[in-house]
Parts: structure tokens; sequence; C-alpha cells
């Protein structure tokens, strides 16, 4: 668990919390806010944290979530079918940045609409320590990064497999927090760990590490322990893991964070 230094910015936060893994890739669980309800969204969080997470991600939930796969898209509908809506989800930030950094994961269109500066002074208001946005390209995200400068949050970017070596250095460049590294072509989601997976994740870590000075950590189908540390080998620094996580939410209806907590303390393990 973070402490929250006096003065600290939501950019230094993150920057500790890789700091603080002691040589060990951090562990950042993903949550989808209001699944399957908004307090028991606010007990995965806090379970996580108790199970040793280094940092959260949080999912706005959205209609239309371009970069997600069947059961993340599926836990969103269902948040916002349950009266999940912006504030809510900023209220269960503002519940969870007290013990550990936040990073929010939502769409262009939700930063958009209200204004660049609005929004992002509305995540400062409640602890929220970064931003991703995954259907952002570079070229229009100036906006967008330069009102999260002016907060002191991290725009976090995204690079893939296929982000040509010329673009990967624009975003690492750019890059605030962490560079996000995406594992796979493709949405969100649970994968076998064929033979070769340790080389995928080795080749795409390479690549994004020589690109920028702040951390990697490596997402998308990442999904069991053997899989995290597999991650944590080939030279992430952080390690982050969705899907696995809101599908033990969903099968546990007794006690989602409970089950969630227990998956995250086995991926942790992992790390350590």
């Amino acid at each position: 668990m973070s402490t929250v230094a006096p003065g600290q910015t939501g950019t230094e936060r993150i920057a500790a919390a890789f700091a603080n893994a002691s040589g060990r890739a951090a562990l950042m669980p993903y949550l989808m806010g209001g699944y399957p309800t908004l307090p028991d969204s606010l007990r995965i969080g806090e379970a996580c944290v108790r199970a040793g997470a280094d940092l959260l991600e949080l999912g706005m939930p959205y209609s239309d979530p371009l970069a997600d796969g069947p059961v993340i898209h599926a836990a969103g509908t269902r948040a916002l079918a349950a009266g999940a809506n912006v504030a809510g989800v900023l209220e269960l930030a503002r519940g969870l940045a007290s013990s550990v950094p936040v990073v929010l994961m939502c769409y262009a269109n939700m930063v958009f609409a209200p204004g660049a500066e609005a929004f992002v002074a509305r995540l400062a208001q409640t602890g929220v320590c970064g931003l991703i946005v995954p259907d952002l390209p570079l070229e229009e995200s100036v906006e967008i990064r330069a009102a999260c400068d002016s907060q002191g949050l991290a725009l976090v970017p995204l690079v893939a497999p296929t982000t040509t070596p010329e673009r990967m250095a624009r975003i690492g460049e750019q890059a605030r927090g962490f560079l996000y590294t995406v594992s796979v072509v493709g949405t969100t989601g649970e994968r076998a760990a064929p033979s070769s997976l340790s080389e995928r994740f080795e080749e795409v870590l390479t690549r994004a590490r020589a690109s920028t000075e702040v951390p990697v950590a490596l997402g998308f189908g990442i999904s069991t322990p053997a899989q995290a540390r597999m991650a944590a080998d080939a030279g992430a620094d952080g390690v982050i893991v969705g899907t696995r996580l809101v599908r033990a939410a969903g099968d546990a209806r007794e006690d989602p964070a409970g089950a969630v907590g227990a998956l995250a303390a086995e991926l942790a393990a992992a790390l350590r």
C-alpha cells in the first residue's frame, strides 16, 4: 500500500509505486467501475490493495469500448445498466486513491465532451493519478496531455506489437507515468500460453523500453500467475491483469471481492 506524500503529484505517485516495487514488477489489477455494483467495485479495489497491488487501473464503463474484449465489454454494459456513471466512478476512484495510485481508463469522447481541462481537473480533485485513453491517437493527444501536465497527472499512452519503431519512439518520448505496452494484437482477454509467449513478451518489451525513459508495463492477454511471472522475467516493469479478474468478479455472486482478492494475491506472489 502506498502513502501520499504532501504535495506529491499524480505522476510522482505513479513513479514512486514503480520504484517501491523494489526490484520486482509492479502489479496493476484492472477493475471495471460499477461492476458488479459500485459498492462491490470499491470492495474489489480494496481487496486488490490488501492482496499486494501496487497500482490500480479503473475502467469507466462506456457503451462502445473499442479496446475491450467480450468479458470487460459485458461488465461495462452491466455496470451502465445498474446505474454507474462518471460521477459514481469518480467517487469510487476517490475512495481508492488514498491507498494506491489509481489510473483511470476511459474513451476519448468522455474527455472531449465536457472539455479536456474540465475533465482532467475533475480527475485531479478525486486523487486520480493518471489517465489512459486507448482510442486517442498521438496526433490528437496534445490538448489532453497539456491538461494532464497542468494538473500533475500522467497521460499514459499505449503501444502494440504492430507499432512501427519510428512511431514507438514518438509515443515513448511523450509518455507520462508509464508506457502501456500491449502484448498481443487485438482486444483485451484471456489467452492460452504457447511456448513462444515469453519470446513475444521479450520482443515487444525490448522495443518499448528502448523508446522511453518511463517504466514499461505489459498488459492484454495476461491472466495467470505463470504468465505474469513470464512478463516480469521478460523485462516488464509492471504487469496489468484485467479480464481474468473481471471474470472472477462476475462468477463469484456471493463474494466478488474475496474471489478477486484471492486471485490478486496469487498474481502478487508470482511477482515476488
